[in-house]
């Protein structure tokens, strides 16, 4: 496939890697075709900026380092600085937002590090809901089923996984029993790389991604974080930098795995997995990016395509997952689309791009 790409039809998925291949070229048969490539946007942030979160083609929210939040109302022609006031030495790794006003994002790091924060008035205030008062604790990531459900993540303590859970779009958080949780691998933890550590399809189910141990593995929930399944994946582990590093499910059966070693310049094959089954089973990817991913998304609408990002390049999957093709050499650490067609990336030094025109 040419590094050229300019068209990827996400409509109803039915382009061919050939067409897309060609300048200009537009699948008629597929709706709301996306004219372009990646566009980058005026931030006006030197932040890195992991989390993300598409509301559609004109609403967008991003976070990460120095405490930074985002957000835009006009497709990226501006964004406007909604941090919370005092969270400067705050890292925030993953932003949940309901529309243009309702969001919620989570600060990683060790005790009380990790919190959580709330708005309802578009990031004009917000207040913290969650401060983790356990030094053992870090949490990675967050997913919600819908607007008053969510839960979030955080590294093994004593041996398991921990969730905290909300049914109240984030206004309180309380602990689930660990009982339902299998046990940790030595040496497993999650990656808070692009806020896809954990996520979500439906009103129910939930996966955790994980690495750093002998097998990197996907967790299943599908009561809302009581009671989990493991399975392990093809994606090399074996090391605290490789492993499954973002997830993303299309429905509650078929999902996609990426992930590598994040250290540049390292090797990262079989970095890609496909599973069919809700996350009991994983396959390798015949054809998986050639670099370490750490952020994937399915295009709405569609059953086969689905992109991944990462500090080397972004790939696209006409396939569901199986193949993978680079159509952009920019760095973006994680990717996220809006029902609208609306696909958002984002990344180090403030880098923030809309896909097509």
């Amino acid at each position: 496939m040419s590094a050229a790409l300019c068209v990827m039809a996400v409509g109803v998925g039915t382009v061919s890697p050939a067409a897309a291949a060609r300048p200009g070229a537009v699948d008629g048969r597929a709706p709301g075709a996306v004219k372009g490539g990646w566009r980058l946007t005026d931030s006006g942030s030197d932040a890195r900026l992991r989390g993300l979160a598409a509301v559609s083609r004109s609403t967008a929210w991003v976070a990460g380092t120095k405490g930074t939040v985002l957000r835009t109302r006009d497709g990226g022609r501006s964004w406007r600085d909604v941090s919370p006031p005092g969270a400067q030495g705050l890292e925030f790794r993953d932003v949940e937002a309901f529309d243009a006003r309702h969001a919620v994002v989570l600060a990683i790091g060790e005790g009380e590090a990790s919190r959580v924060f709330r708005t309802q008035d578009a990031g004009a205030t917000w207040s913290e809901s969650f401060r983790n008062t356990d030094p053992r604790a870090f949490y990675d990531c967050m997913t919600f089923f819908d607007r008053r459900h969510g839960i979030a993540l955080s590294d093994p303590v004593e041996g398991r996984y921990r969730i905290v859970s909300t049914a109240d779009g984030g206004r309180t958080w309380r602990l689930l029993p660990g009982r339902g949780m299998p046990a940790a691998q030595p040496g497993e933890a999650s990656f808070a790389a692009s806020g896809q550590c954990l996520v979500s399809s439906g009103p129910r189910d939930a996966w955790i991604a994980t690495g750093g141990a002998a097998a990197s593995r996907v967790l299943h929930s599908s009561d809302r974080g009581r009671t989990w399944t493991v399975a392990a994946t093809p994606v090399p582990a074996g090391d605290p930098a490789r492993g499954v590093f973002g997830l993303a499910f299309r429905d509650t059966a078929h999902g996609i795995a990426v992930g590598g070693d994040y250290r540049p310049g390292q090797p990262s094959p079989r970095a890609a997995a496909v599973s069919g089954d809700g996350g009991t089973s994983w396959a390798a990817a015949t054809a998986p990016p050639k670099e370490y991913r750490s952020g994937v998304a399915w295009l709405p609408h569609s059953r086969r395509l689905a992109l991944a990002v990462g500090p080397t390049g972004s790939d696209l999957t006409f396939d569901g997952g199986r193949t993978w093709h680079t159509f952009d050499t920019g760095s973006y650490d994680t990717v996220d689309c809006a029902p609208d067609l609306g696909c958002w990336a984002a990344g180090e030094k403030g880098r923030i791009a809309r896909l097509g025109g």
